[in-house]
């Protein structure tokens, strides 16, 4: 598989038809197994696991209307009065993240406004805190801790 810059996990794997699937334990269901697909199992056991993330405030492949076209978030956080604080955006490790990324992440925003964007490719990891009054962004040195996020305002 694709060596990522996240801890190493063990998956559930298998073939089915001539295709690679991996069992998805937030969906409770064997999924592609695609390049975007490992990063984002290996992002979510990582904030789960390492950063303390409740996996059952966590939404996968979330669908939102937006000016009546239908997208969907690749993961939405929520906090414990199961209101959105993060979209999470995921790319393939040989998608470089560029402004296009967040500019995907900031536009699924506009509905949700939720206060960070976690973007990974499975190589490079961002969190950045969105500031709506002077419309810019603060950038952490890494993924924090689920409770940290919980405590800024």
């Amino acid at each position: 598989m694709w060596q990522l810059n996240l801890p190493v996990y063990n998956f559930r794997v298998k073939k089915q038809d001539n295709k690679s699937l991996i069992f998805d334990n937030q969906r409770k269901k064997y999924v592609a197994l695609t390049p975007e697909e490992w990063v984002r199992q290996h992002f979510l056991r990582y904030i789960i696991e390492e950063k303390g993330y409740p996996a059952a405030l966590l939404a996968v492949e979330k669908q939102l209307n937006i000016n009546g076209l239908k997208r969907r978030c690749d993961a939405i956080l929520y906090n414990y009065d199961a209101e959105p604080i993060a979209i999470i955006e995921f790319k393939a490790p040989n998608i470089p993240i560029s402004q296009e990324t967040f500019d995907q992440a900031a536009v699924y925003n506009s509905m949700l406004r939720v206060s960070y964007l976690i973007i990974s490719n499975g190589l490079t990891h961002y969190c950045c805190k969105v500031d709506f009054v002077n419309s810019k962004y603060s950038f952490f040195q890494e993924i924090p801790d689920f409770k940290y996020l919980l405590t800024i305002k």
